[in-house]
């Protein structure tokens, strides 16, 4: 299964508010039939390390790194997703003092919505879980981009 199908299958009841990575890890790890063997040496990590990070909520980066590349699957993409849908626009600076000031960070736009976070989203508008106005005011997407979708991508 490509990491598209994975993002897929699981995107409309995923929750991106309340991110679980071990549960998300030990999802994938099942789903590719990886054996625990495997994953305990990959990770240099005994069997017992291993469960208690499925039981975890969040975890350290570089672990997380070595997870994504094991199973094959960007999981730093789930909480990008998570900062699209929810953080504040960039326009609006809550964190800075003075607008001139420059990172030496790289620069990322934050509008590039992915084919699942559009699926997402109209499936909550399609299932009458949110209105077309809930999703503008809460998710910050523009109404011209929301009703583009709706025409482009809506099989409803």
């Amino acid at each position: 299964m490509s990491n598209n199908q994975f993002f897929k299958k699981n995107t409309v009841n995923f929750d991106f508010k309340n991110i679980h990575i071990g549960r998300c890890i030990r999802e994938r790890m099942e789903e590719l039939n990886v054996s625990i063997a495997r994953t305990c040496k990959f990770l240099n990590a005994t069997e017992p390390e291993v469960h208690k990070m499925f039981g975890k909520k969040s975890m350290d980066s570089e672990l997380l790194l070595k997870w994504s590349k094991l199973l094959e699957y960007d999981f730093f993409r789930i909480y990008t997703q998570h900062l699209i849908i929810f953080a504040p626009q960039a326009g609006v600076q809550y964190n800075v003092a003075d607008n001139s000031l420059k990172t030496i960070l790289p620069q990322f736009r934050k509008n590039v919505y992915t084919k699942e976070l559009i699926d997402f989203i109209l499936e909550l508008i399609n299932t009458g879980q949110k209105t077309k106005l809930q999703v503008i005011e809460e998710y910050r997407i523009p109404k011209t981009t929301l009703y583009k979708w709706i025409s482009k991508y809506n099989k409803v």
